[in-house]
This record gives C-alpha cells, sequence and structure tokens, in this order.
C-alpha cells in the first residue's frame, strides 16, 4: 500500500480509502455483514487505514455496520475513521451535537478522526453558517470528539473557494475523475485547496463505476493500445492519483473482487507517474465519451431557476450518462432515485424562459420531452 501525508497534521494515510456506501446488500436491501466483513478485513489486513461513512449511507445502517465490525475484530486503533455532519438535517446548533454524539455510540468509538460537514451547497453552507458550524467545529475539536475537520462539496466553484477561505479547514472532499475536470470544485478547486494547505480527498473515481463499467470499444481499443496492461479501473484510478495535491481517494467497492483490484493498483501508483502520452491518452477517451453527449450541457445553471422547479442541468447530465456509458438502466435507476419529484423532466411547463437564457442554445423543452420518454415512461 502506498501513503501520502494529509498536508496539517503529517499523518500517513493510504492512498485508497473504503468507501461504506457500496456494500453488498442481501435480497432484503439489508447490508450482507459476513461479504461486507470479509471485504474490510481484506483491506485493512493489506494496509488501507482510512474509512468512510456518513449519516445515511445504507439506510442508516453503515455507521452502525462499521462501529461493530471495527469493536469485533478489533480493529478501531488501526484505522482512521470518518462520518459525516447530515447538514441537510440542521436547524438549529443543538443539533450539531446531537448528530455527533449519535454518531459516536453508532460507531462506538470516543472520537472521529475525520468528521466533515456533509454534502455541501450555497443553501446548506448558508443554512449551517447561521446555525453556528464554526463555534461546533472548534468546540467538538477542543473536547477531543472529532480530531481533523473538513466538508464534502457539491456546488460551483466559487461557492467551493468560498467555503475553503471561511474556516481553518484541515481537508475537504471533492467529487473528480478524468470525466469531470470542470465538474463542481473541479481541478481548479483541487489545486485551490491544495494550495491553501488543505488535504483533498477525492470521491467518485470511477464516476459511480461509470468509467470501469461498460466501457466503449473504442475506448477499450485505445486504452489497450498503451501496451501497459492496465484496466479501464487501473486506468482511473491511476489518473486520479497522478494529481500530487491528492491525498486520497475513496473507492466505494461492492465485491471482494473489487477490493482486490483496488488494492493492487494501490500498492504501485506514484504521483507524477503518467507519460504525457498515457496523459494525452485519456484526454482522447475524454473526448470520446463527450462525442456521445446527446445534450451540449455544460452545467452553466444559466437556465436555473426553473418556474416548475426542473433541475435542468442535472436531468441533462444523466440524460448524457445513458448514452456516454451505454446504460441506460443505471442513469434511469440514478434519475428515480435521487431526483426529487418535483425536480423530473415531466413538470415542465413549456414556458420557454429556459431556452431564451441558454448560452448554447440548446432546444431545452425537447430535450426534456426525450428525457421523459427515456426515464419515465
Amino acid at each position: 500500500m502506498k501513503y501520502r501525508k494529509m498536508p496539517k497534521t503529517g499523518e500517513k494515510i493510504s492512498i485508497l480509502g473504503f468507501g461504506c456506501m457500496r456494500y453488498p446488500l442481501r435480497d432484503d436491501g439489508s447490508i450482507h455483514e459476513e461479504l461486507s466483513e470479509r471485504m474490510m478485513d481484506y483491506a485493512i489486513q493489506r494496509g488501507v487505514n482510512y474509512i468512510d461513512t456518513a449519516w445515511p449511507y445504507h439506510k442508516g445502517e453503515s455507521e452502525p455496520f462499521v462501529g461493530r465490525f471495527l469493536e469485533k475484530y478489533g480493529l478501531r486503533d488501526r484505522v482512521k475513521l470518518a462520518t459525516k455532519l447530515p447538514s441537510w438535517l440542521i436547524e438549529k446548533r443543538e443539533d450539531m451535537d446531537y448528530y455527533l454524539d449519535e454518531q459516536l455510540k453508532k460507531l462506538r468509538t470516543n472520537h472521529i478522526d475525520y468528521y466533515l460537514v456533509h454534502a455541501l451547497d450555497k443553501k446548506r453552507w448558508e443554512q449551517v453558517k447561521k446555525c453556528g458550524i464554526f463555534d461546533f467545529l472548534s468546540a467538538a475539536k477542543a473536547d477531543g470528539r472529532v480530531r481533523n475537520v473538513g466538508f464534502s462539496f457539491h456546488d460551483d466553484l466559487s461557492v467551493f473557494k468560498e467555503i475553503v477561505d471561511s474556516y481553518n479547514w484541515d481537508f475537504c472532499q471533492i467529487q473528480y475523475n478524468y470525466m469531470d475536470i470542470e465538474f463542481q470544485a473541479g481541478k481548479n478547486g483541487l489545486l485551490y485547496a491544495a494550495g491553501k494547505g488543505l488535504g483533498v480527498i477525492v470521491m467518485e473515481p470511477l464516476r459511480g463505476g461509470k468509467i470501469a463499467g461498460r466501457v466503449p470499444q473504442e475506448v477499450k481499443l485505445l486504452l489497450d493500445s498503451q501496451k501497459k496492461n492496465y484496466s479501464p479501473v487501473e486506468w482511473a484510478l491511476r489518473w486520479v492519483w497522478d494529481h500530487p495535491q491528492v491525498t486520497l481517494l475513496l473507492s466505494g467497492m461492492t465485491a471482494l473482487e473489487h477490493v482486490v483490484e483496488n488494492v493492487e493498483v494501490a500498492s504501485k501508483a506514484e504521483p507524477s507517474s503518467l507519460t504525457e502520452k498515457e496523459k494525452s491518452v485519456i484526454e482522447e477517451v475524454r473526448n470520446i465519451y463527450r462525442t456521445r453527449m446527446k445534450v451540449p450541457c455544460t452545467d452553466c445553471k444559466y437556465c436555473l431557476p426553473c418556474p416548475s422547479g426542473v433541475n435542468i442541468p442535472r436531468v441533462f447530465q444523466l440524460y448524457n450518462d445513458a448514452f456516454i456509458f451505454d446504460d441506460m438502466e443505471g442513469a434511469r435507476k440514478d434519475y428515480n432515485m435521487f431526483l426529487k419529484e418535483d425536480e423530473k423532466a415531466h413538470n415542465c411547463i413549456e414556458c420557454g424562459k429556459c431556452e431564451s437564457l441558454c448560452p448554447q442554445k440548446i432546444s431545452i423543452i425537447e430535450k426534456l420531452s426525450q428525457a421523459v420518454k427515456a426515464f419515465e415512461k
């Protein structure tokens, strides 16, 4: 296992972190604990020392399972444990202490090594600030309930910079992969946070498994032409780890073979090790995927707010994913799982306001209608 240092503490962290949100399931939807224990044990015995969970994962069952597992096998002191304050549930200052104290009980520990304010965007950021987030984080560090504080992020670069600059954070967590170099915080956010001395944890290095699943033949041929014998998974992980500013990446593994492959790659990957030729090949792969897009949406959000509440950029992202990754079933599942009912495309009343604002001159009404047919019929 390779390790990198968390900039502000000097702690050695495995470059592969275990994301506890995609455990294998039983037929009733509960965590398959025997298989999950085997996966966790395999990873930890081979040097993974960062375990990441959160309040809502597996419908609230991830934290209790992780706590039981670490206690059962006496592994708590061998890992850095991360979990997250559910920002969307915070209505007052006391809520923050309530959720942290409940998480300590669920995880059967007296401290969280890496504690994040979960899934911040502009709206949630304003809410937790109003409720006293700075006082809470400072108090939780002072009394020892948490060791390091950070945040995970889902919004625009300008909001990301605002949050980074607002508090003495130890680290942050962003979505980053070779397809999403300009999405949300993106590469500019990575460089900005690292430049401020924060550790940077990367989530979605495989874009939810999409850039490692049904790989188009032309992409496979291009990657294979490099004679590296890397799988699509290895290419994607190595691309992230090639960035020296990345402290570690999280992989939400669902089977033991995923853990075996990820651990193997993490035993060899070094920063700044990809050649210019290899990086240009990844750029070609990105361009191939982009040519498969059905809607040239850049996620600028000029079309928002929609008078009917449709989350137009998110609908288009999922619609594009269906064709980019040849996975209509997966995109349909994500659409119906993650979009609120009032955000879905069928709410469009064809007022045309969005089309007058779109810099890409997209026929938004027509494309939303196509998304309805793809995802809702």
